[in-house]
């Protein structure tokens, strides 16, 4: 029996982007996301809003390792269309062949920036590793400024990671931004050397940082933006952050039927009073050009997208990441063995 519900529920469907292949045969689709505040605003901001618009479910899975993408497409048992990579290890599955090519035609974005829509992957949420620092502290401008240890004093922490140590080695050796790739890595592990003696953690875990600021062990910070915008008692700057992606793909081998409907999810990512409602649950933002005006507008220095602070921000080179990360991690672990 024809219904006004059924006849509703049908034009929402014809009229989602991304779902016109569907048929109403995805009523359920799974997406493997990195968990936590940032899983949370994708359900905030995205799933709730594509839910209502088709009434298909969403179920939400993690953590995101690349090796589980691996292996689900290598054992032929795709469980999850849609899967969240940061942008090193979308290159890497790009590469080796994990990933398929996104239907943008389907997905129809609202604008968004240039380095957010890839052939295989959409950019979805921005975030930073930038300068911190105790409000008692001196303020810095400059990853110069935070290599000086004699005219800013006091301990520092730095990331046990050498995608992000090496070009904040570089910058603080004077080399331009644009001129920052390919890595010249002797003058970026000579430039490690002269700061390691001030160096009183090596952090691994995003929430080291912050934690140890509060605590006064240390007095200048490399962090995640995320874990220090807006935080009492802890001041930063976006002045040569290291601006980076998280990107959701397509694993290889995905139902036909279920990455038509997923086109429609990641057409409400490209929305920007979605990645509004996204901003309110952790402050990172989303590929719109249009976002600034839908920010709390007393709280856009927090954010790593507004047009002041992307604007003095550095973008990473993940191509030239995946050719060379062996051969650099050989040498990170190396300079490790010093410290």
């Amino acid at each position: 029996m024809t219904t006004r519900r059924t006849i509703l529920q049908g034009a929402a469907l014809v009229a989602a982007p991304g779902l016109l292949r569907a048929q109403g045969a995805a009523r359920e689709i799974r997406m493997v996301e990195a968990g936590g505040l940032s899983g949370d605003s994708i359900e905030v901001g995205y799933v709730r809003p594509f839910t209502a618009r088709t009434g298909i479910r969403v179920v939400r899975e993690n953590p995101n390792q690349l090796g589980k993408l691996r292996a689900m497409v290598e054992s032929r048992s795709v469980t999850a269309v849609l899967f969240e990579l940061g942008s090193l290890s979308t290159a890497i599955a790009q590469a080796a062949g994990m990933i398929e090519p996104l239907d943008w035609a389907a997905i129809a974005p609202d604008p968004m920036f240039d380095e957010a829509r890839l052939p295989h992957a959409f950019g979805y949420q921005y975030y930073s590793t930038l300068m911190a620092w105790r409000a008692d502290a001196k303020p810095l401008r400059s990853w110069a400024d935070f290599w000086n240890a004699r005219e800013f004093p006091g301990k520092r922490t730095l990331p046990d990671n050498f995608t992000l140590a090496l070009p904040m080695a570089l910058l603080a050796d004077g080399v331009a931004p644009d001129k920052l790739y390919p890595l010249d890595l002797n003058r970026a592990f000579r430039s490690l050397e002269r700061i390691k003696g001030s160096v009183a953690v090596w952090w691994a875990a995003g929430a080291q940082p912050p934690q140890l600021l509060k605590d006064n062990e240390v007095q200048y910070a490399a962090s995640y933006s995320g874990r220090v915008a807006g935080q009492a008692g802890i001041g930063l700057t976006y002045a040569q952050g290291l601006l980076d992606l998280s990107y959701f793909v397509v694993p290889k081998g995905a139902s036909p039927a279920e990455k038509a409907a997923a086109m429609g999810l990641l057409h409400e990512m490209s929305v920007a009073a979605n990645q509004a409602k996204a901003a309110e649950v952790i402050s990172y933002t989303g590929a719109s050009p249009q976002l600034d005006a839908l920010l709390p507008q007393a709280k856009l220095g927090e954010f790593p997208t507004t047009r002041e602070n992307k604007a003095v921000q550095v973008l990473g080179n993940p191509a030239w990441w995946a050719q060379n990360r062996d051969a650099v991690e050989r040498r990170w672990q190396e300079f490790k063995l010093g410290l």
